[in-house]
């Protein structure tokens, strides 16, 4: 037998019912019922736009639900295998027996993580910005490998990630960049992020090989619907059009089309330009604009999004919150958290998940820890 199996069962089922209970089982099983009842109406389809929105809300409660028994159906069968084998003496379904079990707990695991995804905006896509801080060339390369690590990381998980600007640096790196993410809870995840990452490493730019520290600042802003009304007057906007810069050769634009959007209320400055036309470039740079201007306004009003605001400090030394060091030993540890990983390379091929579930796990009245040592 399995060491420990109902005991770890029992402690899941306990788990999975207090998931019941957060996740509201009957009222989504009741919302699912009149979702289904209102697409069977005449006339359901008139309003293609709300019939959309309609069935993507129906898919997503089918999906929580799902995995709700789904978990249910491991979990007991499980029990029903340990139960049988423990009357009858039978080691030889163990395996199976303790595989059910990890599989019920991963799930398990995955839900409570899922729970945590419960802002406004957690469930859709998001802008990524990057921007390298205090640091110059050193810096700039540091941003370049952050986005590296971003874009894979997105891909590990499914998601269609497309930079829409990116700031080359003079000699190497970039000095910004903007990536829209697409993907079920790519905001709720991605937000994880925001903050300052900082670099121990020893510099591949200095004839002397010494030890540097990097500093990039990236942020995390949710892309916001078509039909959330978000009013931005003509006159409060400076457009400016420029040809899009480039690492030579092909890649530089040959018209200008790249296009730069500063809101003067608030200073608040976008742009893109790698698309060709200076009309896609500018319906981007006003969806950026767009989910910068939403982003402002929802942290004015929820205390949430102010502590994350919180976090937006000077990109330097001091107000990080994860620390990636190389050199002279391998460590990314987060200091929110406390958690660290000595396997820097797979984190920096994408391997965030540890540390995004550890953020979004953490319990909101937990304090965090403020430690920013060299290790």
């Amino acid at each position: 037998m399995v060491e420990g199996v109902f005991e770890r069962i029992a402690n899941l089922r306990e788990r999975i019912g207090a998931l019941d209970e957060a996740f509201d089982l009957q009222g989504k099983l009741r919302e699912l019922q009149r979702l289904e009842d209102l697409s069977q109406e005449p006339g359901f389809w008139n309003d293609a736009a709300t019939a959309a929105k309609t069935l993507k809300h129906q898919a997503a409660l089918k999906r929580v639900v799902a995995d709700l028994r789904t978990t249910r159906g491991l979990m007991d069968d499980a029990e029903v295998l340990a139960t049988m084998a423990q009357e009858e003496g039978d080691h030889s379904q163990d395996e199976e027996i303790g595989g059910l079990v990890e599989k019920s707990e991963a799930s398990v695991k995955r839900l409570e993580l899922q729970r945590m995804l419960s802002g406004e905006n957690d469930a859709g896509n998001a802008f990524l910005v990057i921007n390298a801080g205090a640091g110059g060339t050193e810096s700039q390369d540091w941003a370049n490998m952050l986005m590296r690590m971003y874009l894979r990381f997105c891909d590990r998980q499914g998601w269609k990630s497309s930079i829409y600007d990116e700031q080359a640096g003079e000699e190497a790196g970039i000095k910004s960049a903007t990536i829209l993410v697409e993907g079920e809870n790519a905001f709720g995840f991605l937000k994880a992020e925001i903050g300052i990452h900082r670099l121990v490493r020893l510099s591949p730019f200095d004839a002397a090989h010494r030890r540097h520290t990097s500093f990039v600042g990236v942020f995390v802003y949710p892309q916001v619907d078509d039909d959330i009304d978000i009013v931005i007057e003509e006159k409060d906007l400076r457009i400016d059009i420029f040809r899009a810069s480039g690492a030579g050769g092909q890649k530089v634009n040959k018209t200008s089309s790249a296009i730069r959007i500063t809101h003067i209320p608030t200073n608040i400055v976008v742009q893109c330009q790698n698309e060709r036309s200076q009309y896609k470039n500018k319906d981007m740079a006003m969806k950026v604009l767009k989910a910068r201007l939403y982003d402002l306004e929802q942290s004015k009003k929820d205390e949430e999004k102010s502590k994350l605001e919180s976090t937006k400090q000077r990109i330097n030394f001091g107000s990080q919150i994860r620390s990636y060091v190389l050199q002279p030993y391998r460590l990314v540890k987060d200091h929110r958290t406390g958690l660290g990983i000595g396997n820097a390379d797979a984190v920096l091929d994408g391997d965030l998940t540890p540390f995004i579930q550890a953020f979004l796990m953490r319990r909101a009245d937990d304090p965090i820890p403020t430690d920013t040592d060299d290790f």
